[in-house]
C-alpha cells in the first residue's frame, strides 16, 4: 500500500485485535476468504435493480453472483427444499438497521404501532426506540421481562398485544441471553392480527449451527445482519414470505438505498457456503458452551448473572452490585486487553451512559479456538481485575 499512513493504522488495529481478548457479543473474526471476497472487484461495480432488472449495463456476472447469494441463504436457514420455494431474500441491505426499517416501510403504516422489546431490557434501538428514527415514524409498543426471572414474560406479552393491538410484532434482541419461543410469539401475532418479524441477528451463527430453534416455521419475516455469530461481512439478509417480496424489495430498492454494495453481497456468499460445513457446526457448539462455562466461573465468583445465566453466546453481568459502574468496568477491562461493552440490564436505575451493567458474548474468542478451560482462565482474570 503506497499510503503509508492508512497502512500503519491497518497493521496497528490488527495488531489490537490479535492482542485483545474480545468479548463482544456482537463481534467477529471473518475468514481470509471473507475478507479477499470483501476487497475484491466486484465493489467496482453499480447494480442499481435485481438481477435482470438493472439500471445499469455489464451486470451478466453480478445477477448471477446476485442469485447465488439468494440461493445459498435460503438454503442454509430453510432446511427443507419444499419449503424454500414459500420464501423470497434480499441481499441488498447495507446493515442491519436500514433492513429494519426497510420492513417496516413495507408492512406498517406511518404512525403504526410497531412492538418490540424496549431496549432497557434488552431491545435494539431500531425496534421503535423514541432516539431511532423507526420511534418517530411509528409507535412503539415496548415489553420487556419479568423482574423477578429476568426473562420473556410470553403472558404479559399477549396482554400487551391484545390492549395495544400492534401491525407488527418483533421477536428478538440485542441483550437477551436466553432462547426465545418463536412459536409462541406466533401465537401471540396470530391472536391480534400481527405481522411477525424475527430480527435473529445475534443467533444468526446459532440457528444455522442448530443450536438455537428455528423461526422460519413461525415468522412471516427473518432479518438478520451476517456479521456476528455467522461471521460473514457487516450487511444483512431480509428473509420473508413470498407474498410479501414484493413490497419489501421496493422498500430496499428504491424506498431507502441506492446501488447494492456487491463487495458485501460476494462476501456474505462466501460465509454462507462457510456456514453449510460440518464445522460450523462444531463451532456453534462450543460458543455456546463457552458461553455458558463463562457466565457459571464469574457466577462462582460471587458476580450476579442476569437471569442467572444463558443459553445463547452471551449475557449480562450485574456489576453495580459489586458497586462498580458498567462505564468503569469496561475501561479498567480494556486497559487488561479484555474487551467488553458496558450495557444496561433490566430495570436499571442507572444511565446508559454508566449502566450497571456489562455484556459478554463468546463468538470471537471461539473462532481464535478458545475453550471451555480457557473460558475459567478469562473469568478469573476478570475476577482479579475487578477486585484490585
Amino acid at each position: 500500500m503506497r499510503d503509508f499512513e492508512i497502512e500503519n493504522f491497518i497493521k496497528q488495529e490488527e495488531k489490537r485485535q490479535k492482542k485483545a481478548i474480545n468479548l463482544i457479543a456482537s463481534e467477529n473474526f471473518a475468514s481470509k476468504d471473507v475478507l479477499k471476497a470483501l476487497g475484491s472487484v466486484f465493489m467496482n461495480k453499480y447494480a442499481e435493480g435485481y438481477a435482470g432488472k438493472r439500471y445499469y449495463g455489464g451486470n451478466e456476472i453480478v445477477d448471477k453472483l446476485e442469485k447465488l447469494c439468494q440461493e445459498r441463504a435460503l438454503k442454509l436457514f430453510i432446511r427443507q427444499p419444499a419449503d424454500r420455494h414459500k420464501w423470497s431474500v434480499n441481499v441488498q441491505p447495507y446493515s442491519g438497521s436500514p433492513a429494519n426499517l426497510a420492513v417496516f416501510l413495507a408492512l406498517v403504516p406511518k404512525g403504526g404501532k410497531i412492538m418490540g422489546m424496549s431496549l432497557e431490557m434488552g431491545g435494539h434501538l431500531t425496534h421503535g426506540q423514541r432516539v431511532s428514527i423507526t420511534g418517530k415514524l411509528w409507535k412503539q409498543v415496548p415489553y420487556g421481562v419479568d423482574k423477578k426471572t429476568e426473562q420473556l414474560d410470553y403472558g404479559e406479552i399477549l396482554k400487551i398485544a391484545k390492549k395495544e393491538k400492534p401491525v407488527l410484532i418483533i421477536a428478538g434482541a440485542t441483550a437477551y441471553s436466553r432462547k426465545i419461543d418463536f412459536k409462541k410469539f406466533r401465537e401471540i401475532a396470530d391472536t391480534v392480527g400481527a405481522y411477525l418479524m424475527v430480527d435473529m441477528s445475534h443467533i444468526a451463527g446459532l440457528v444455522a449451527g442448530g443450536v438455537h430453534s428455528s423461526p422460519f416455521p413461525y415468522a412471516d419475516v427473518v432479518m438478520t445482519t451476517t456479521h456476528k455469530t455467522l461471521r460473514g461481512p457487516r450487511a444483512a439478509l431480509i428473509f420473508c414470505k413470498l407474498e410479501l417480496a414484493s413490497k419489501i424489495d421496493k422498500a430496499v430498492f428504491p424506498g431507502l438505498q441506492g446501488g447494492p454494495h456487491m463487495n458485501q453481497v460476494v462476501a456474505m456468499a462466501v460465509a454462507l457456503r462457510e456456514a453449510m460445513q460440518p464445522s460450523f457446526k462444531k463451532y456453534a457448539r462450543q460458543v455456546v458452551k463457552n458461553a455458558k462455562v463463562l457466565a457459571n466461573e464469574l457466577k462462582k465468583r460471587s458476580w450476579r448473572i442476569i437471569s442467572n445465566g444463558t443459553d445463547t453466546h452471551l449475557f449480562l453481568v450485574d456489576v453495580w452490585q459489586r458497586g462498580i459502574g458498567g462505564k468503569e468496568v469496561s475501561e479498567r477491562l480494556e486497559k487488561a486487553g479484555i474487551i467488553v461493552n458496558k450495557n444496561t440490564i433490566p430495570f436499571d436505575t442507572r444511565k446508559p451512559a454508566d449502566p450497571s451493567g456489562i455484556r459478554i458474548g463468546t463468538p470471537a474468542v471461539t473462532t481464535r479456538g478458545m475453550k471451555e478451560k480457557d473460558m475459567v482462565k478469562i473469568a478469573e482474570k476478570i475476577d482479579k481485575i475487578l477486585k484490585l
